[in-house]
C-alpha cells in the first residue's frame, strides 16, 4: 500500500474512532454475574475474545479470522504506545508513550469485538466496565483508550470487504469438477459444504491464499496412494482392530476446538514466563494471525483440488445424492486397493475436502509459532484436549509434548487414526503448516520488519 493510502487509512480510523466515543464511550454497570479472566489485560481479552467467538458458533478456521480481527487491534494498540522496533500489522499511528497499554488493549478489544458480535453485549459490556475500573483514573488512561480505539477502528475499516461472509457458519458456491474417482462427494450426515469462502478471504500477513500451494495429491493408481489408502482402511475405521485404545483415545484427544486449544495453549506461556501486556499482545498475534492466514491457505487448497475423504474411496456406497456426481459413487480403478462396503470412520468428518489436513497445517504453524517464542524446537509443553471418558467438550486430558516434531507427529497419526486423513494428507498438511509460519514470522512479530 502507497505512503498516501496508509495516511489516508489512517485518518479514516480515527474518523472512525471517534464517531464510536461519541456513540458510545460511557462505560456500562458491571454486572455480578460476568467476571473477567485472569491475567493480564491482553491475556484476559484474548480469552474473553475465545469465548465470545466461540460462543457465537464459528467454525475452527472461522474463529480464527475473528480472533485475528481482536489480536491485531491489540497488538497495534500496544506497538503504537511501545515505540520499539517492533512494527504494527496496519499502519502505524502516533501515541503518547506514557499512554496505558492496559487501557488501550481493553479499549482495542471490547471494540473490535462489539463490532463484529453486537449480540454479545450483555457480557462483553460489564467486563469492558470491569477491565476499565481496574485501571487509575487519568491521562494515562484515557490516552489508552484513544489509542485503543484507532486500533480497533483502523481493523474494521482495513478488513472491511475481505472476503469474511455472515452469518457465521455459512456456506458458499465454489468451483466444482468433473465427477470421477478422487473426487470430494458430501459425507455423512451429508450437511452442505463448510465455509467455501474462506479460501477467498484476504489474508493478514500473506501474499495470497494460494502462495504456497502444496503440489496435487497422488494418482490413484501410485504406490503412495495404496500405501494410504490400506493404512487408514486398517487404523481409522470405527471397528478397527489393528489401532490399539491409546490409539483411538489419542485421536479423539484432537477432536478438541482448536481456538480454544492453542489459545490456552499461548495464555500458558504468557503465564509461565510471566510476560507483560505488550508481549502477551505480540503472541496472542502471532498464535492467531498466524492460525488464519494458515487456514485461509488450508481451504484454498481444499475446495482447490476438491480431494475425496477416505469413507468415499473406501465404500462407494456411502455416497448419496448432493448433485456433484452419481450414486453411489466411483471407485479409483486400482486393483491393489478393495473397497469395504459399510466402512466407517472413527471420528465424525468434516464437511469439507479432504486434501490437505487442516488440523496437521494448523499444529505445524503452532508448533513453529511456540518454538520462536519459546527459542527452542525443544518446547516442552502441556496442551489440554479431549477426554473420551468424560463429558462432551472438555479439555480434561492434559498431553506433553517435549519437541515441536513430537506434537506434529501426534496430530499426523491422530489423523489417520480417526479414518479422517489419508498419511499424503498429513505430511502435504504439516508442510503447508510450515511455509506459512515460516513467512508470517519472518515478514511479521519481528523488530524491523513490516
Amino acid at each position: 500500500m502507497h505512503k498516501h493510502i496508509r495516511r489516508i487509512a489512517v485518518v479514516l480510523a480515527v474518523a472512525v474512532a471517534l464517531a464510536i466515543v461519541t456513540a458510545g464511550g460511557a462505560t456500562r454497570n458491571a454486572s455480578a454475574a460476568v467476571v473477567l479472566p485472569p491475567g493480564n489485560a491482553a491475556e484476559q481479552w484474548d480469552k474473553v475474545a475465545e469465548d465470545t467467538i466461540i460462543g457465537a458458533g464459528a467454525q475452527q478456521i472461522e474463529g480464527f479470522v475473528y480472533m485475528s480481527y481482536v489480536s491485531t487491534a491489540m497488538y497495534d494498540a500496544v506497538t503504537a504506545i511501545q515505540h520499539g522496533n517492533d512494527k504494527p500489522l496496519l499502519p502505524r499511528f502516533n501515541a503518547w508513550r506514557k499512554a496505558s497499554q492496559d487501557a488501550a488493549v481493553v479499549e482495542a478489544a471490547y471494540r473490535t469485538l462489539s463490532n463484529y458480535f453486537p449480540t454479545a453485549s450483555a457480557t462483553l459490556d460489564p467486563l469492558y466496565s470491569q477491565a476499565l475500573a481496574a485501571i487509575p483514573d487519568g491521562r494515562a488512561k484515557a490516552a489508552g483508550q484513544r489509542v485503543g480505539l484507532v486500533a480497533a477502528a483502523q481493523v474494521i475499516n482495513e478488513r472491511n470487504g475481505d472476503g469474511r461472509m455472515t452469518p457465521i457458519a455459512t456456506t458458499s458456491t465454489f468451483t466444482t469438477l468433473t465427477p470421477a474417482p478422487g473426487i470430494w462427494r458430501l459425507t455423512p450426515p451429508f450437511a452442505a459444504a463448510q465455509t467455501p469462502w474462506i479460501a477467498n478471504v484476504r489474508p493478514f500477513v500473506l501474499k495470497s491464499a494460494s502462495q504456497f500451494l502444496p503440489p496435487p495429491p497422488p494418482s490413484l493408481q501410485s504406490q503412495t496412494w495404496v500405501d494410504a489408502f490400506n493404512e487408514l482402511k486398517a487404523y481409522g475405521g470405527l471397528t478397527s482392530t489393528a489401532r490399539t485404545p491409546d490409539e483411538t483415545a489419542i485421536a479423539k484427544f484432537w477432536t478438541a476446538n482448536v481456538v480454544r486449544q492453542y489459545n490456552a495453549v499461548a495464555r500458558s506461556i504468557m503465564d509461565a514466563r510471566a510476560l507483560d501486556t505488550f508481549d502477551s499482545a505480540r503472541l496472542a498475534a502471532m498464535v492467531n494471525v498466524i492460525a488464519a492466514d494458515n487456514g485461509i491457505s488450508v481451504m484454498y487448497t481444499k475446495y482447490h483440488y476438491l480431494f475425496w475423504r477416505p469413507i468415499t474411496a473406501i465404500d462407494p456406497g456411502a455416497v448419496q445424492a448432493d448433485g456433484y456426481g452419481p450414486v453411489p459413487g466411483l471407485n479409483d480403478g486400482n486393483p491393489a486397493t478393495v473397497e469395504q462396503p459399510g466402512w466407517k470412520p472413527l471420528l465424525g468428518i468434516p464437511n469439507h475436502p479432504e486434501y490437505v489436513s487442516a488440523h496437521s497445517a494448523l499444529t505445524a504453524a503452532m508448533a513453529q509459532v511456540f518454538a520462536s517464542v519459546l527459542g527452542t524446537q525443544n518446547i516442552n509443553l502441556d496442551i489440554p484436549g479431549f477426554d473420551a471418558a468424560g463429558a462432551p467438550g472438555n479439555f480434561n486430558w492434559v498431553r506433553h509434548f517435549a519437541t515441536g516434531d513430537d506434537l506434529v507427529t501426534d496430530v499426523m497419526n491422530a489423523r489417520v487414526w480417526g479414518g479422517l486423513h489419508y498419511r499424503f494428507s498429513c505430511i502435504a498438511g504439516a508442510t503447508l503448516g510450515r511455509s506459512v509460519a515460516h513467512w508470517d514470522l519472518t515478514h511479521a512479530f519481528q523488530a524491523g520488519n513490516s
